[in-house]
């Protein structure tokens, strides 16, 4: 396949080389520094887009994609405010689009345990959902897209859990999943989900040892999506 690369910076790098390995050819590699490169393209050269950009160019990178008739696999966080329109436009031109915070398997297994757990906490009260997250200081939105996603499967599935906050934004709110986020480095990324009660804590986990596993289900999913249309995401890629 020909693929282009919408962001070159630490995970597009790690994306093009996986791609490569994997007997592909990147059709463009497109950052802040030649966006203006992008009129420039053959675009009947490029099966798919991988987006992994900044949260202020993903939105003009996937209507360009989408626009233009290209599959576009996007892994950016921080923009979701207009993944709405993204979604009706991927609609209107018949095209592809798929999203995901995170596109490891382990951390997609993570989010099916944290829904069973939660699920399974509505039938104990005395329990307080809390989590932590932990990225490198150069990753600019908090929380993270993927903390955003255990947060909604824990208010998806644990009724007294109605919204999540930022810590240093939780003061006064009830029904809440209060959301501590760090950034240190070196830190590809933890999330730990805690059940605090007064006999114990439950705590789960997931630690990212690097960001080869995020690239490669990025494009694993490319080559997957390649001929196929709509609004898709892991649930539609992953078959646990």
């Amino acid at each position: 396949m020909n693929i282009l690369i919408l962001g070159y910076g630490k995970m597009g790098k790690i994306i093009a080389e996986i791609a490569e390995e994997r007997g592909h050819t990147i059709a463009g590699k497109i950052d802040i520094s030649n966006v203006n490169q992008l009129e420039k393209l053959d675009t009947d050269k490029i099966d798919v887009a991988i987006e992994f950009s900044q949260p202020e160019a993903a939105f003009d990178n996937l209507s360009w994609a989408i626009n233009h008739q290209i599959p576009v696999v996007c892994g950016t966080t921080g923009w979701l405010d207009k993944k709405p329109l993204i979604e009706e436009l991927t609609k209107s031109k018949n095209g592809a689009f798929f999203y995901a915070s995170n596109y490891s398997i382990g951390v997609n297994m993570f989010f099916k345990v944290n829904q069973f757990l939660a699920k399974m906490m509505n039938d104990q009260p005395d329990y307080e959902a809390s989590m932590e997250e932990i990225h490198h200081t150069e990753k600019k939105d908090a929380p993270s897209g993927t903390a955003i996603t255990l947060a909604e499967g824990i208010i998806n599935e644990l009724d007294r859990v109605k919204q999540w906050s930022l810590k240093e934004e939780s003061e006064g709110k009830e029904q809440n999943v209060t959301i501590t986020a760090k950034r240190v480095d070196p830190a590809p990324g933890t999330h730990i989900v805690n059940y605090h009660s007064e006999i114990d804590d439950i705590e789960i986990k997931h630690t990212a040892h690097s960001r080869k596993g995020f690239a490669l289900g990025a494009v694993l999913v490319a080559e997957w999506i390649k001929d196929k249309k709509g609004v898709l995401s892991m649930d539609d890629f992953l078959t646990f």
